[in-house]
C-alpha cells in the first residue's frame, strides 16, 4: 500500500494532541497572569473555543520543516582526559575532519561550546544544558569544514555565557596561561586559551559584550569581533538579537584574517541581522605593512577611566604611537557618549537575558529558528531553573523586576540611545579609518575564593569594561592584538572600524604586529 494511503487512513486513528486543551483551572491562571478577570462560566466558553483552534497544532506536527545540512561523518568523541587538559580550555574532545582541500587546509580548530555542532552535546557552560545533543550544525561550522578546517574539540566557556570572567563554567574555571592564579577572560576563556597555549591553531568566540576580545586580551591572541551580520550567527543560542556576534580567536593577525575570510558571507536570509547586500572581500590580501595615508584617532573616553590603570593608559598609548613608524597619523578625537556605554549595554544585556532565558526563542524574525534547541531548551529551564549559575539568577531576577515596573520602557531607550551611539562613531570615523583603546582597563583579576558568598561572587564576575561593550552596541567591528605586558600579564590593544570595513583594523593590527615582530 502506498504510503500516502497510509498516511491518509491514519489520520483516523486516535493521536495524542501536539497541545493539549486547558483546564479551566488552566486557563483561570493564563487570564490572572494577563490582568484579566473571568466567571467561571465565561472561561468554559473560551475553553472550548481554544480547544478547536489547538487542532491546528496537530497538523503542524506532521509537516517537515527544511533542517541545516550536516555535510560531514562524525562520532560523538569524548569528554577530554585531565592529563590532556592541563588549563582546563576543552570540555569536550571530538575528530571532526572537514573537506580534503580549502583556506584551512592542515588548520586544527576549537568550537566554543555554545556553538551547536550535529552529534556532539552543547553544555554552553552550564548544568541546565546537560543533555542536550544538536541535530544540526551551526553555519560558521559547515564553513569551517568545507574549507578543509580539523575540527578537535569543543572549548570551555562560561556559564550561559554571562560572564566575563573564567570560573563560573560547570566544567570548572579556566587559569590564565601566563599566571594560574588569575582569571582568563570570558566567556569564550577556552577558547582563548586553546589558542595562546598552541593546544589549537585557531577557534572560535561568541561576543555580546567582549567575549572573543576579553580573554583574547588577556591571554595574549587576536581576537575580532566583526561587524554586526558581516558572520552568520545562523543556529547559535542568541542572547539577544541586537548584539549577538561570532568570530574568530588566532595567534596571529593573517591566521584571524584567513578564517574570516572563510566565516563571512551571507547565509541566504537564514540570519536576520545580515543586510542582502553583503559584500566580503579576501582580506588576508589586504594586510600590509605601510600605513601612510591611514589616520587613527587615540579616543580620549577609551582611556583613564574610573577602572582604568595608569599603567595599561601608558602601554596601550605607547604601543599606538609606535605606528606612525610605519606612516600612520595619530590624533586624540573624543565621543563623550562613549562613557555611558556600560549603562546601556547591562540594560539591554539583562533584559535580552531574561526572554532568552524565558522564551527560550527571540522571536519576530524571518532567519531560522533552532526548532530542536528551543524545544530542548524550554523544557530544561522550565524543569531545572534552578541549575542555573548565580549570574543567571541575578539577571533572571532583575529583568523581571524592571519588567513588572517598566515594561520594556528602559530596553527601549537604551536601545534608541545605542543608535545615537552608534552615530557618533560614524562620524568620527568619517574623518579616521579607525579608533584605538585599551581592550581592557587593568590587568586580569584574581581567581575568587571557593567560599565567597553570593555578593562577593558577583563583584568577582562584574567587569565594568565600557570599552569592548560598546562595540556591540553600535555593531562597529573590533580587534583586539596584545600590546605588551605588565607586570607579565598581557595587554590588549583595541581597534575600532567603519562597518564592514575590517580590512582597515586588520591592516593595522598586522602592520602593529610586524612593528612587534621587528622589534624582537
Amino acid at each position: 500500500m502506498a504510503a500516502s494511503r497510509i498516511n491518509e487512513e491514519s489520520r483516523d486513528f486516535y493521536r495524542t494532541p501536539a497541545v493539549r486543551k486547558p483546564s479551566c483551572t488552566e486557563l483561570a491562571d493564563i487570564a490572572r497572569s494577563c490582568g484579566l478577570n473571568m466567571k467561571e462560566d465565561e472561561l468554559k466558553e473560551y475553553r472550548e473555543v481554544i480547544g478547536e483552534s489547538l487542532r491546528q497544532f496537530d497538523e503542524l506536527e506532521e509537516l517537515v520543516e527544511s533542517q541545516i545540512p550536516v555535510k560531514y561523518p562524525r562520532t560523538p568523541g569524548h569528554p577530554p582526559k585531565p592529563e590532556d587538559n592541563p588549563y582546563n580550555a576543552w570540555c569536550w574532545r571530538c575528530d571532526i575532519k572537514g573537506s580534503s582541500s580549502g583556506k584551512l587546509a592542515g588548520k586544527t580548530v576549537a568550537i566554543k561550546d555554545n556553538i551547536p555542532i550535529a552529534g556532539v552535546p552543547l553544555r554552553n557552560g552550564s548544568r541546565v544544558y546537560h543533555g542536550y545533543t544538536p541535530d544540526y550544525d551551526a553555519t560558521v561550522v559547515t564553513r569551517i569544514l568545507d574549507a578543509g578546517g580539523h575540527i578537535i574539540g569543543k572549548a570551555t566557556c562560561e556559564d550561559s555565557c554571562l560572564s566575563g570572567t573564567s570560573f563560573t563554567s560547570m566544567a570548572g574555571p579556566v587559569p590564565n596561561p601566563y599566571d594560574k592564579t588569575r582569571i582568563s577572560g570570558g566567556s569564550s576563556s577556552g577558547s582563548a586559551v586553546a589558542v595562546a597555549t598552541g593546544a589549537v591553531d585557531m577557534a572560535l568566540g561568541t561576543d555580546q559584550g567582549g567575549s572573543i576580545r576579553t580573554p583574547a586580551s588577556a591571554c595574549g591572541v587576536v581576537g575580532l569581533k566583526p561587524t554586526w551580520g558581516l558572520v552568520p550567527y545562523t543556529g547559535i543560542p542568541s542572547i539577544d538579537v541586537s548584539i549577538d556576534h561570532v568570530g574568530p580567536i588566532t595567534k596571529t593577525v593573517y591566521d584571524c584574517a584567513l578564517l574570516l575570510e572563510v566565516l563571512a558571507g551571507y547565509d541566504n536570509g537564514l540570519d536576520p541581522r545580515q543586510p542582502r547586500d553583503l559584500v566580503t572581500h579576501e582580506y588576508t590580501k589586504q594586510l600590509m605593512t605601510n600605513l601612510t595615508g591611514i589616520k587613527i584617532g587615540i579616543l580620549r573616553e577609551g582611556f583613564a577611566g574610573s577602572s582604568s590603570e595608569k599603567d595599561i593608559d601608558d602601554i596601550v598609548l605607547k604601543a599606538a604611537n609606535r605606528l606612525t613608524e610605519v606612516g600612520a597619523v595619530m590624533e586624540e578625537v573624543s565621543i563623550p557618549m562613549h562613557k555611558f556605554g556600560n549603562t546601556l549595554w547591562e540594560t539591554i544585556f539583562c533584559l535580552g537575558v531574561k526572554q532568552s532565558m524565558t522564551d527560550v526563542i527571540s522571536y519576530g524574525h524571518k532567519g531560522y529558528y533552532p526548532t530542536s534547541y528551543i524545544d530542548a531548551m524550554y523544557s530544561a529551564f522550565t524543569a531545572r531553573m534552578d541549575d542555573t549559575c548565580i549570574e543567571a539568577k541575578e539577571l533572571l531576577l532583575r529583568g523581571e523586576h524592571v519588567r513588572r515596573q517598566c515594561g520594556g520602557r528602559f530596553y527601549a531607550k537604551c536601545q534608541n540611545l545605542a543608535r545615537a551611539l552608534k552615530h557618533k562613531y560614524d562620524e568620527v570615523l568619517q574623518t579616521y579609518d579607525c579608533i584605538v583603546m585599551p581592550t581592557l582597563p587593568g590587568k586580569p583579576k584574581q581567581m575568587p575564593n571557593k567560599c565567597s558568598s553570593i555578593k562577593e561572587h558577583l563583584t568577582a564576575m562584574q567587569t565594568l569594561h565600557t570599552n569592548p561593550k560598546v562595540a556591540n552596541l553600535t555593531g562597529h567591528p573590533a580587534i583586539t592584538i596584545n600590546a605588551g605586558f605588565c607586570d607579565g600579564l598581557p595587554v590588549g590593544m583595541m581597534l575600532v572600524g567603519k562597518h564592514f570595513d575590517e580590512e582597515s583594523i586588520l591592516k593595522v593590527a598586522y602592520a602593529y604586529e610586524q612593528l612587534n615582530q621587528r622589534k624582537e
